[in-house]
């Protein structure tokens, strides 16, 4: 049998059994044993099973533990039984975890939002935007926009943002410039990027039990339709759809049953905020997870990345790399990952490069951060490096925006850009042998760029992703450019960013 149809073969096999009607009605004993007898095991002893969420998960040598983790290409593999007993009953397809959909990872960069899309929008927008600010006040997001800026923006806003996979947009993207009258200051990120923050619903939750407080329920309701058109529009992108199906569903019943919500908005936010999470079916759960499991969510995010990484000879050593950016001064991370990741990732630990954003400084008027000279110029002489694709520096300098002079952001001088080109790094000569990357500050990343710019978008979305996913579960800072790896794939997206045709 070729190696990855082995692995196609029994992900066909249990797909039909999950979603067979009766996989509901057998008992859980039952369901453990037609999982565990598909277990695919590798020449090198490791062991898969396709199971919860219509994913692959790893088996742990050193622990026993499952691991959500893609597959490898390329290998011999053969099937082999596996203790039932032995499996945790997270692993076990419930049934409705198979039917949620995938959507798409990538990010706002790159491939546009469909200009149809925008004009919906700004329609939307435009319709919405005089409303009385004293019968509309802004109780959410008053962190981005204008004081004078009434609740039905921030709840147009607030939808976009919330159910966005990963809100790292296009500096010019126009779903985010025609806001721009309204902010209270200049979004974070560059010219290139905005590099935005993943809202909460309880966000969204407040702007709607705020005005019932208030005694205004007409308000109260009207900004819960307008989140569910919002939602509704956003239904047509592959990268909203999945979150944007998931809010429809938890907003929708209190339009069809007014007063359904009262008596939670009366309770508070959060009391809101779990009355729509309770209406979410088990379908949609996965969109969820950032608000319901941020534990999960962050080891979806990762699978995602390891995806998305699928171009590169190794996988998970390239998705090392852009977990190197997570601050993780406790060492919680590596546990957390499977033991092919956590190998590549220590890898990076010994070499000092891990935790990179934990060191950034942010230095007044937008300057860009250099490195100290323990980060380049000191290190062995193993191997030379240059970041994905080879060339200049990629964050704030090197290469001047296709069109636009050199307006003097660059990261240093010639020579300290020569010399940042010439990183020698401790180990880098293993590594290029096994498949090839590295990382460290600004030229983190692969040593192999995406072939295309869909799976630029796409790496770029998903390494995003699991830096806001880490956020969640750790409380570690969201770098305003974004982290080093991500900002680095931006390189290849800013001269191709506009799709043909894409007003502006």
């Amino acid at each position: 049998m070729d190696p990855w149809n082995a692995f196609t073969a029994a992900e066909a096999e249990i797909h039909a059994m999950v979603h067979d009607p009766r996989w509901r009605e057998l008992p859980d004993n039952a369901r453990a044993h037609a999982i565990a007898a598909r277990t695919l095991v590798t020449r090198e002893g490791d062991r898969w099973l396709f199971g919860a969420h219509a994913r692959w998960h790893l088996l742990d040598p050193a622990d026993g533990r499952w691991h959500l983790a893609p597959p490898p290409r390329r290998v011999r593999v053969r099937r082999v039984g596996h203790s039932p007993a032995a499996l945790p009953r997270s692993v076990i397809p419930r049934g409705p975890d198979f039917a949620g959909e995938p959507g798409s990872t990538q990010a706002f960069v790159g491939p546009d939002v469909p200009p149809r899309l925008c004009a919906h929008i700004s329609d939307l927008l435009r319709a919405n935007c005089l409303r009385s600010e004293t019968d509309h006040p802004l109780s959410a997001f008053d962190d981005v926009f204008a004081a004078d800026v009434p609740s039905t923006v921030a709840a147009i806003w607030g939808t976009i943002m919330w159910c966005a996979y990963a809100p790292a947009f296009d500096g010019n993207e126009r779903l985010i410039t025609m806001f721009g009258e309204f902010l209270r200051r200049p979004l974070p990120g560059d010219e290139w990027v905005r590099w935005l923050p993943a809202p909460r619903l309880a966000d969204l939750a407040r702007l709607v039990a705020e005005r019932h407080r208030a005694g205004h329920e007409r308000v109260s309701l009207r900004l819960t339709a307008l989140i569910a058109d919002t939602a509704h529009l956003l239904l047509s992108d592959t990268r909203f759809r999945p979150r944007a199906l998931a809010l429809l569903t938890m907003v929708e019943p209190a339009l069809k049953r007014p007063g359904l919500d009262d008596e939670a908005a009366g309770r508070g936010d959060h009391a809101l905020r779990r009355a729509w999470l309770r209406r979410c079916p088990p379908r949609l759960a996965r969109a969820l997870m950032a608000e319901t499991d941020p534990e999960s969510d962050l080891s979806h995010a990762v699978y995602e990345l390891v995806e998305a990484l699928a171009f590169t000879p190794d996988p998970p050593r390239a998705a090392a790399a852009y977990l190197a950016d997570l601050s993780d001064s406790k060492g919680s991370l590596p546990p957390r990952l499977d033991h092919r990741l956590r190998h590549a990732y220590e890898e990076l630990v010994r070499a000092g490069l891990t935790s990179t954003s934990a060191a950034e400084r942010t230095e007044p008027d937008g300057f860009p951060v250099r490195l100290s000279p323990a980060h380049y110029g000191h290190y062995p002489d193993t191997g030379s490096f240059t970041g994905p694709g080879g060339g200049p520096d990629t964050r704030t300098g090197g290469i001047p925006e296709p069109g636009r002079p050199d307006s003097g952001h660059t990261s240093g001088t010639t020579s300290e850009g020569a010399a940042r080109r010439r990183l020698r790094l401790p180990g880098i000569t293993l590594l290029d042998r096994r498949g090839g990357f590295t990382h460290v500050r600004e030229e983190a990343g692969t040593g192999l760029m995406p072939p295309d710019r869909d799976s630029t978008a796409a790496v770029l979305g998903a390494a995003y992703a699991v830096g806001l996913a880490w956020h969640r579960v750790s409380g570690a800072r969201v770098p305003e450019r974004g982290f080093a790896g991500s900002a680095a794939l931006v390189r290849r997206l800013i001269s191709e960013r506009d799709d043909p045709g894409s007003p502006r």
